[in-house]
């Protein structure tokens, strides 16, 4: 039984980065905290640790239930990590969404791209801000 396992292992364990090279970068450009503090990728994580992952303009939050090594299929990893970010959180994210600048552009899936017309106002509008 494991007893601590690195912290980018874990996070590419449990399929939250795509690889652990990534895992790596996101801790050295103190993107990860563990119970608060920003941590290094070799920082040993055990179970009951809070890690947060700051992805502007939202900070994840998950708790370690269980710990693995190895990567496994998403079905599985659900049991080792638990998603406990505030439901305030998700709603900056949705709040910060609405507010972009391009929030104006969206258009129907499926209507094709815009045409010299519609580019000409887009670009009128966006001179216009």
């Amino acid at each position: 039984m494991l007893t601590h396992v690195r912290i980018d292992k874990y996070l590419w364990s449990v399929r939250i980065f795509k690889s652990r090279n990534i895992a790596a970068e996101e801790c050295k450009k103190s993107n990860i905290l563990v119970n608060g503090i920003n941590v290094k990728p070799s920082h040993n994580i055990k179970e009951g640790d809070k890690i947060q992952i700051k992805s502007p303009p939202i900070i994840k939050s998950f708790l370690v239930v269980g710990l693995i090594e190895k990567r496994t299929s998403a079905a599985l990893a659900k049991q080792y990590i638990s998603e406990v970010t505030p439901l305030e959180e998700y709603n900056k994210l949705n709040e910060f969404k609405t507010n972009t600048r391009m929030a104006f552009e969206k258009h129907d899936k499926g209507a094709g791209r815009p045409t010299k017309k519609d580019r000409r106002e887009i670009d009128k509008f966006k001179s216009s801000i």
